[in-house]
């Protein structure tokens, strides 16, 4: 008897329901986050990596298993957004391996891709934690091994992967005590079962109520790198119009046209008005396209230019103004990005709290900035494992710094030199971040319980360096707070800055400095406008 199989095209299915049903639930996942703060965002992160898969999966053949998990894996590597996005492009990227050449796959197959995804995870984090997606793609992993070498059937062990991700993803809080106190499970693994239940529903037939609409990406600046005019795929640029068309020629004999021109090269069009047709196309093969025109009617105003040759002179350029240095930062509201701006960065990439940017949109501003060292500042936990990601995808000498907060990242942006070298550059950078002390206030988004301290939706919450260690019902007091708990490992002069956030009065904020220099009077004050979105307050103390 033959071996029950899934084929290319049912694969595909299943990545793409397993898309539609997080996407679906990515608000719920989201509001699994261990902290409960408004910028909880692993639903999101991860839809958005997977909405990536499913743009790259749509736009190749995917005939075969192997075609299918080699684009997925692509996808979701270029569009990978936080760690929960990073290290679902992982275990794709180790699927995909496994499934390298194959046409179809059986029990035996899929217990080896997901054998492989895990391990390919594992390695991607510095420092993985149990507790974790890690531990329920393991723990699926190995429950579907199991069952595969007793000869249960790939349909079977689908259902598997859903028993044991549900049992895994109880388990997590038992694992990690930070969940179990707030009384959440692993939101990465709630994404991951949620992914593979798509699968499941995909297998048995069901489909996604009220699919949603694909997740468009960000428009990038227009800005030419070495890396766009090195990639071109056909040389000349053809313009012309046809004239005087044949009298016979119908709607239909422009639109096989169009389709000609559109298999041997891009950038096609093909415009037709009262008595002409405006006709521009890119390819490799200018002649070509004048002989299937004249079959039209005839030309005028003939244009072909050799499209590489021009590249060849915006190469010259783009190469002769490489600079040495430069800096490519993540940031958040029109303040901040002026002081990141004031300090040299050059490349500057929206993201942060609300919405980390993916690894293909950090290895664009890389290479945007045209130069041989690029120093990242990632300024969020959540970001740095894209920005390492990205390095790899950028083609020249990345340093990613760790920073962790914007102040973080404006500390080590403020010791920057143009004329000193990469690294000297990276030393004085690692040691300017590492001495600030960062502080942020915002609001909890939902009831939990965090190291003891029980808080209630509603709540302003202070947090030192990522940690929560004030809560109160008035934004001016959990920040005077906040402030007290930082100048404990400060020294008394310090220079602290606060960044005033979105809709926080500039007259509010000024008086909120004046409280301060009354508690910490040894210390230098100054007030900026941020403009951050979610938090009224960033803080930093140098």
């Amino acid at each position: 008897m033959k071996e029950i199989s899934i084929n290319g095209a049912l694969l595909k299915d299943m990545f793409l329901t397993g898309a539609a049903l997080l996407e679906k639930n990515k608000a719920h996942i989201d509001s699994l986050n261990v902290f409960p703060v408004p910028d909880g965002d692993t639903g999101t992160n991860m839809s958005m990596t997977m909405q990536s898969a499913v743009r790259e999966i749509k736009g190749c053949p995917c005939a075969t298993v192997s075609e299918v998990a080699a684009a997925a894996s692509l996808g979701s590597l270029k569009g990978a957004r936080g760690n929960s996005g990073v290290i679902l492009s992982q275990i794709f990227r180790g699927f995909a391996r496994a499934l390298d050449g194959a046409t179809e796959m059986d029990g035996a197959l899929l217990a080896l891709a997901l054998k492989s995804g895990t391990e390919a995870a594992y390695k991607a984090v510095m420092k993985p934690k149990e507790g974790t997606m890690l531990t329920v793609s393991r723990m699926i992993g190995e429950a579907v091994g199991v069952k595969s070498a007793e000869g249960a059937n790939v349909y079977k062990l689908v259902d598997v992967m859903i028993e044991r991700g549900e049992s895994a993803l109880r388990l997590t809080p038992e694992l990690l005590p930070v969940l179990k106190e707030a009384g959440v499970v692993d939101s990465g693994g709630k994404g991951l079962l949620t992914i593979f239940r798509g699968f499941k529903m995909a297998l048995d037939g069901e489909e996604v109520d009220d699919l949603p609409e694909e997740i468009a990406e960000a428009p990038s600046e227009d800005v030419l790198t070495l890396d766009d005019v090195n990639d071109i795929t056909y040389g000349y640029c053809t313009e012309f119009f046809i004239i005087h068309l044949d009298e016979a020629i119908a709607e239909e004999d422009l639109d096989k046209f169009r389709d000609k021109l559109m298999k041997i090269g891009d950038s096609v069009v093909v415009a037709h008005d009262t008595g002409f047709v405006k006709v521009h196309v890119h390819s490799n093969a200018p002649g070509k396209i004048l002989q299937l025109a004249l079959r039209l009617g005839e030309l005028s105003n003939l244009k072909i230019e050799n499209m590489r040759e021009q590249n060849r002179e915006i190469q010259a350029k783009l190469k002769a103004a490489e600079k040495e240095c430069a800096m490519v930062a993540v940031s958040t509201g029109e303040g901040i990005d002026a002081v990141f701006g004031e300090l040299g960065v050059e490349g500057l990439i929206q993201g942060g709290q609300t919405m980390n940017p993916s690894t293909d949109t950090i290895a664009k501003a890389i290479r945007r900035v045209n130069a041989r060292n690029v120093f990242v500042l990632p300024n969020n936990p959540n970001i740095i494992l894209a920005a390492q990601q990205a390095a790899e995808l950028a083609e020249r000498n990345v340093i990613v710094l760790p920073t962790k907060t914007v102040m973080q990242g404006i500390g080590a942006a403020t010791a920057y030199l143009d004329d000193a070298g990469a690294a000297d550059n990276e030393k004085s950078m690692r040691a300017a971040a590492e001495k600030v002390i960062s502080g942020s206030v915002t609001f909890a988004v939902r009831d939990t319980s965090v190291n003891g301290t029980k808080i209630e939706k509603g709540n302003i919450i202070g947090l030192l360096d990522n940690a929560i260690v004030a809560v109160g019902n008035n934004v001016d007091e959990a920040t005077l707070a906040l402030l007290d708990k930082m100048m404990e490992n400060a020294q008394e002069d310090s220079v602290v800055t606060l960044f005033y956030g979105e809709g926080v009065d500039a007259d509010n904020a000024a008086a909120l400095v004046k409280s301060m220099e009354e508690r910490h009077p040894g210390a230098e004050f100054l007030c900026q406008n941020g403009g951050q979105p979610l938090y009224y307050y960033y803080i930093s103390v140098e």
